[in-house]
């Protein structure tokens, strides 16, 4: 129903098209209230993966994929303290030197890849292990993965063409660093060798 309210042209433009679509209804409480609410999430969903990557990059440090300083943990509070400032120096000048629409189309191209990533393992397992216990279930599989991998395509077609390429590149440049690298640093990579 707020969709049909106004035009997609108005609010389709609109760094807040809820608010505003509330506001058009005289809704004027309702609006401040959701707009509001948008000020306190994003904070909240920034540390949020603020503390998901720090302990990526702590990972990967520790399987010698990043500098293995990188991997201590303060003896107190068990943290990451090192990977946790790498991450926000990295995304204060992240920050620093792109606009935020350019920000979130980066990560949605990355999270569009990650449930590509899953909907191609899901596939993968389902036909290597046939039998190995699920700790969930996904109904009708072989049609499930396919149309993932599809519609997370087709929304990352439609993501801009600069977005793409700069996300092509990053990953270009992952996999060159990961083969001059990370494959001999790696502690999982030479564990699989032997």
């Amino acid at each position: 129903a707020a969709v049909g309210a106004l035009s997609y042209t108005v609010f389709g433009n609109s760094p807040e098209p809820l608010a505003l679509i509330l506001r058009e209804l005289n809704q004027g409480n309702a609006a401040t209230l959701i707009a509001a609410a948008a000020v306190i999430a994003l904070p909240t969903v920034l540390l949020a993966f603020l503390y998901g990557q720090s302990r990526i990059f702590f990972v990967m440090s520790r399987d010698g994929l990043l500098p293995r300083g990188l991997s201590k943990v303060n003896p107190r509070t068990g943290t990451p303290v090192a990977t946790t400032l790498f991450t926000a120096i990295l995304v204060a000048a992240l920050a620093g030197v792109a606009r935020l629409d350019e920000i979130a189309a980066l990560a949605n191209a990355g999270t569009l890849a990650a449930f590509i990533a899953v909907s191609v393992c899901l596939l993968v397992l389902r036909k290597r292990e046939p039998q190995r216990k699920r700790m969930f279930r996904t109904p009708l599989a072989w049609v499930v993965g396919p149309l993932a991998i599809l519609g997370c395509l087709y929304l990352f077609w439609s993501l801009p063409r600069t977005t793409q390429l700069w996300f092509l590149l990053w990953n270009a440049l992952g996999i060159v660093a990961y083969v001059l690298y990370g494959r001999r640093n790696s502690v999982l990579g030479r564990a699989g060798d032997a």
